[in-house]
């Protein structure tokens, strides 16, 4: 609260600051926008996702919904079909214009086989017709054709006879034309591919007999005809897709007398043990009564011959599996090739589902079961870090074009319960004026450095080199912090292997939607990993808006390094392989200002993301040290690596998973499914809320968090990931700001004759400092790298080129402040 706010007008716990209004935007063209990612990489990712896309749409197109034939057949009106149809025989022809019908010669029967090839039952069928020397014909589906065309070819190779039934089994009733064609077409090729035939006939699904073809059947059929085709039916049915017991199909399947048939069986679309079993007695059975077995094309050959010459013009002699021609065959090969490519890709989908789904199940649940453990020890009355901590403390503020924010950031911090603090204003070549507003603010425990731009990292290093304390605390110039924080925040340090403590980050700017996102992201984050983390003592990363460090592990580690963009997760993962402890204080609070676009939202989480990386991959050889480095390296590394970078990469899959589910899956099962996910999501997230006494409103935004949110994380993770392949640098970004307002109370104003002290770094490198300077006595020199050239001889009096060096290895190197 500020100075003229009554204590019972206090803000509650966890309000965010209130936020200023924002200048009107002006009029006129302003600068044009950097686009948010290069133009090559936006076409090459479109290319792969509209692959990507295409690819499932065939694979949801071949896998449609299968239903037995008897499921969806339904007769309609038969006033247009031709009497001598509905009463013919099952060789329907109506190709030249003309229609007619034919039937097997007498004593003749022709099996045909529906629904394969299936690479369980249509061998065992092979099996019991080659034993008994007999042929049949197997009207197959052509993406079953695509994924099994050797068992295809076996099927001819054996003298047996193929038949179209469609590429994808549907009801060809509630398709277009040309869909229908397709659906022949794409068979023959496959067929061609598979086999080096093609065929004359075709048997649609879900028909049956001639006396159920109906007008929209019969025109189907024609159209057929007027593409070579010759429709068949079937005489008997042996209603083997019942299972009704192998004595019930043999009956079904048996003719009356010596009466000749086309009869129906099923080599696929389920368990077909029964058609194996009644065949291999029905054959020998029927042979014993006389009768032959046949191909459809053999036996209308037959009654070709046996009939006039008048009926033969009608239907000529058909060669039974005529050689396909060259063009088939290679439409043939990227038709099964598509095939191929649709279901490894969807399989393979499938598998990365399986993993994600484990993944994540088993890491929520040792999430919540170790950040609800350390939350309980902490809340228990006995629970302390040891004896106050009250040495003093040197706060750390560095800041590049922060005006909007440092005000109200300096008085928050000067304005603190904590008894003993300097704050170090460390202006690192702003051009907005921020080290003018803080100097104007004339607080007696702020004290302004004036660095030229050199990044964020010397920015911290010329600060800590300049602090009079042996506890440092960082801070970002927009965070706000209560007026506990700082004691809250460094009584970890009680214990003397602490080296490193992690504040609790607050999004104070939570209007907008984007903004607040980020709140609920923040708040699972603070309160459930970073418990986690310490609990298994492998905590990655002390936030920039609220640490604190021992200025002895800072030593220890040569300083705030730059070689990665995530300088604060570098740092810490080098504390905890020097054997330094890394806990996270939750009462530590620290508001600040979030991205309030989802391009900004972008830009930064960019940053951290490749920062991440590069720190894990900096850090790589921990993998195999010794000691507390080692015990980092085999768990700590692995643990980010597999739940920090691996799962949100294959995130992904579930959205797809799910789009695909909505559109091509069932419906109810699909949504049961992403509702599931969604309550794990909102039940982890109010597990963390509690923890943090946060109120739970915030969380019906969740739900719209998985339609932009997500998306906009999985490509942040993969520009990330392809910029560590390719190597990059980048700036220090500077978002925009709106500025944070602060609720702390502050000292009144010092008298006018005490000024806050000033430092501005010389101009010319090299340049010592008088002993009458500030810092004087306080910049440590970092002990050398044995495999650095040593650039500079150390003397009695140490330059601004001595200070530990954001720019080089840790250990040493030239100091960051000076520009050359």
């Amino acid at each position: 609260m500020t100075p003229h706010t009554p204590a019972h007008q206090a803000p509650p716990p966890n309000t965010p600051p209130p936020m200023p209004r924002s200048k009107a935007r002006t009029r006129g063209r302003g600068p044009v926008r950097r686009r948010l990612l290069p133009r090559p990489r936006i076409m090459l990712g479109s290319l792969l996702v509209l692959v990507f896309v295409g690819v499932l749409v065939v694979q949801a197109y071949i896998n449609a919904e299968f239903k037995s034939d008897h499921l969806d057949s339904e007769v309609g009106d038969q006033a247009g079909v031709p009497t001598e149809i509905l009463n013919g025989g099952p060789v329907i022809n109506t190709t030249g214009g003309q229609a007619s019908t034919s039937r097997m010669p007498p004593k003749t029967i022709a099996l045909t086989f529906d629904d394969g090839p299936d690479p369980t039952w249509t061998p065992k069928i092979l099996d019991v017709l080659e034993e008994n020397d007999a042929h049949g014909t197997f009207f197959v589906v052509g993406s079953e054709v695509s994924r099994h065309p050797q068992l295809t070819k076996r099927i001819t190779d054996e003298g047996n006879e193929l038949g179209l039934h469609t590429f994808t089994h549907p009801n060809l009733q509630r398709l277009a034309p040309w869909r229908r064609t397709l659906e022949l077409s794409q068979t023959q090729v496959a067929i061609a591919r598979a086999t080096g035939v093609h065929t004359n006939l075709a048997r649609f699904p879900y028909s049956s007999k001639n006396a159920a073809i109906d007008e929209i059947n019969w025109k189907i059929i024609k159209d057929a005809g007027k593409q070579g085709y010759l429709v068949v039916v079937n005489d008997l049915d042996s209603e083997d897709w019942q299972r009704p017991g192998v004595p019930q199909i043999i009956k079904n399947a048996t003719p009356t007398g010596d009466d000749s048939a086309i009869i129906l069986f099923h080599d696929a679309g389920g368990d077909r043990q029964q058609s194996v079993d009644a065949l291999r007695q029905f054959i020998p059975a029927m042979k014993a009564r006389g009768f032959q077995f046949t191909t459809v094309t053999e036996g209308l050959n037959g009654t070709i011959a046996q009939s006039n010459q008048a009926a033969a013009a009608k239907v000529p002699l058909l060669p039974e599996n005529p050689s396909a021609a060259h063009s088939d065959v290679w439409r043939g090969s990227a038709v099964i090739w598509t095939v191929r490519l649709a279901d490894g890709l969807v399989w393979f989908i499938a598998i990365l589902f399986l993993i994600v789904g484990a993944l994540t199940i088993g890491r929520t649940a040792l999430l919540l079961l170790l950040a609800t453990r350390h939350a309980r020890q902490r809340r228990k009355k006995s629970w302390s870090w040891g004896p106050p901590v009250v040495e003093p403390v040197s706060i750390i503020v560095p800041a590049y074009n922060e005006k909007e924010g440092i005000e109200a950031a300096v008085r928050s911090l000067a304005g603190g319960d904590y008894p003993a603090i300097e704050v170090v204003v460390v202006d690192d070549g702003s051009t907005d004026g921020t080290a003018a507003l803080v100097e104007q603010m004339k607080l007696p425990n702020v004290r302004v450095v004036r660095v030229p731009n050199g990044g964020k990292s010397n920015a911290l290093n010329t600060g800590i080199a300049l602090a009079r304390h042996d506890l440092i605390v960082t801070v970002d110039g927009d965070t706000i912090f209560e007026p506990d924080s700082i004691r809250t925040l460094v009584q970890p340090f009680a214990d003397p292997t602490v080296g490193a403590i992690a504040g609790n980050v607050k999004v104070g700017n939570r209007e907008r939607m984007v903004a607040a996102w980020q709140h609920i992201e923040y708040v699972i984050g603070f309160n459930l990993d970073r418990r986690l983390y310490e609990v298994l003592g492998i905590m990655p990363t002390v936030p920039g808006a609220i640490g604190a460090f021992r200025r002895e592990a800072l030593r220890q580690v040569g300083g705030i390094s730059d070689e990665t963009l995530a300088e604060d997760t570098d740092v810490t993962m080098a504390m905890l392989r020097q054997g330094w402890r890394v806990v996270y204080a939750e009462d530590a609070k620290a508001w600040t200002e979030a991205p309030a676009t989802l391009e900004q939202l972008y830009r930064q989480r960019y940053r951290w993301s490749y920062g991440t990386m590069q720190a894990m991959w900096k850090h790589r050889r921990a993998l195999f040290d010794k000691g507390p480095s080692g015990r980092f390296g085999r768990l700590g590394l692995p643990f980010l690596a597999l739940f920090g970078v691996a799962l949100p990469m294959l995130a992904p899959v579930v959205d797809i998973m799910l789009v695909y589910g909505l559109v091509f899956w069932e419906l109810e099962e699909t949504v049961v499914a992403w509702v599931g996910m969604l309550a794990l999501q909102l039940f982890t997230a109010a597990v963390a809320f509690r923890f943090d006494s946060e109120s739970l409103k915030p969380l019906w935004r969740l739900p719209l968090q998985q339609f932009a949110y997500r998306q906009l994380m999985y490509l942040v993770l993969m520009q990330s990931a392809t910029t560590a392949l390719t190597g990059g640098r980048l700036r220090w970004h500077k978002l925009h700001r709106a500025g944070l307002v602060a609720r702390t109370e502050v000292p009144p104003p010092p008298a006018a004759e005490v000024a806050p002290v000033v430092d501005t770094w010389p101009s010319t490198l090299g340049q010592g400092r008088a002993e009458s300077h500030p810092a004087a006595g306080r910049a440590v020199a970092r002990p050398a790298v044995p495999s650095q050239t040593v650039r500079h001889q150390q003397t009695a009096e140490l330059g601004p080129e001595d200070l530990p060096s954001a720019g080089s290895p840790p250990g040493g190197g030239s100091g960051p402040v000076y520009t050359g």
